[in-house]
Formats: structure tokens, C-alpha cells, sequence
């Protein structure tokens, strides 16, 4: 789709100006560092039954409340702060969606004793193809099963794979998209982590 600045887009992308900046900056570009991965796949659960529109617009809030998903210290979040975040109405307040939060940042930290780095554990299900045209692959299966096997919560095989779409682990730009060349060079320049 042409965006309003006559650039070829992703459809989705050029639907509005939110979604035009994160996917023209963000979106499937390669990340390897461990608070954004566990931020992402924190705010791909609670987007789950709402749309991604709604998280891009509360993310400074997400960040505010979540301590800029530094995970140490959401793990140290206390059944008090439950409480005080399903009252805050710039957030989305749903109680398992918050608690996933804190229950997931104590198991990004048994990943990083494991592995070494959330990074690295991530990229070990770096699909070998991608398409557009999907919402889970055999890679977002095998990471989900994982993950709720590790005990993490609201990780879902279509979480997963909207997750690795973000992060860069599959460049699903579509052919003609002015960032797809961008994220390409991005991803050749790229260390895999691990």
C-alpha cells in the first residue's frame, strides 16, 4: 500500500500514522538485546485479543509501569502492585496479563542462568523461511511449546510468531516494501546472539 508520503508499505503499515513509524523503525528488524525481547513478547501477550494499535499506544505506559521491562526488577513486583496496575486506566487492565508479566520476567531470568542470555535462547528457533501470509510456523510452535513448558505464560504459538516477526527472526516485509531492503541490511550486519 502507498503511505500518504508515497512510499510503498505493508498494507497494514500505512493504515495509520502509529503503525506507519513502527514499521518503517521497529517492525521485523533484528534484536538482540534482552529487555527489548522481554518487553516484546510481555506486550505480544497482551495484545492477545485486542489489537496491536492499542499496545503501540499504551507502550510508554507499559514501560512506566513495567520499569522499562527491566526484568530483575519487574520480578521483584509484589501482589500490591498487581493491585495498584489493574486500577490504571492508561494500561490494560486485565489481572492474568499483569501477572504473566511478573511470572515471565522470573523466568527470563532462568533462561539467562541457562543459556546465557534471553537473546540467545530466542534466536535458537530462527525460522528458516518466512511468509507473510502466516500466523505461526513450525518454529513459533516449538518456541511456545517451550516456553510453557519453562512456565511462562500468555506465549501462544501465534504470540510466538508475531513476536519473531517483530524482532527480526523472519522478514516478513512484504515484496516492494520500502524496508524490506533496509531490514535485509540489517540482518546481514546482524550477530546471531549464542
Amino acid at each position: 500500500m502507498t503511505g500518504d508520503d508515497g512510499r510503498l508499505r505493508c498494507s497494514w503499515g500505512a493504515s495509520t500514522p502509529d503503525y506507519q513509524v513502527y514499521h518503517d523503525t521497529e517492525w521485523g528488524f533484528p534484536v538482540s538485546d534482552d529487555c527489548l525481547l522481554f518487553e516484546k513478547i510481555c506486550l505480544e501477550g497482551f495484545q492477545s485479543g485486542l489489537s496491536w494499535l492499542t499496545i503501540l499506544r499504551k507502550r510508554e505506559d507499559f514501560r512506566r509501569v513495567f520499569h522499562d521491562f527491566d526484568f530483575t526488577r519487574v520480578a521483584s513486583m509484589s501482589r500490591e502492585d498487581v493491585d495498584r496496575l489493574l486500577v490504571d486506566p492508561t494500561i490494560v487492565r486485565h489481572r492474568g496479563k499483569i501477572e504473566a508479566t511478573i511470572n515471565n520476567a522470573n523466568k527470563v531470568a532462568d533462561v539467562i542462568a541457562e543459556r546465557g542470555s534471553f537473546a540467545a535462547y530466542v534466536w535458537s528457533y530462527e525460522p528458516g523461511t518466512s511468509d507473510p501470509s502466516r500466523s505461526t510456523s513450525p518454529e513459533s510452535l516449538a518456541m511456545s511449546r517451550d516456553l510453557k513448558r519453562r512456565g511462562f505464560r500468555f506465549v501462544g504459538p501465534t504470540t510466538a510468531y508475531a513476536f519473531m516477526q517483530a524482532m527480526g527472526l523472519v522478514d516478513d516485509h512484504v515484496g516492494g516494501c520500502h524496508v524490506s531492503p533496509l531490514v535485509k541490511a540489517a540482518r546481514r550486519e546482524f550477530v546471531v546472539p549464542g
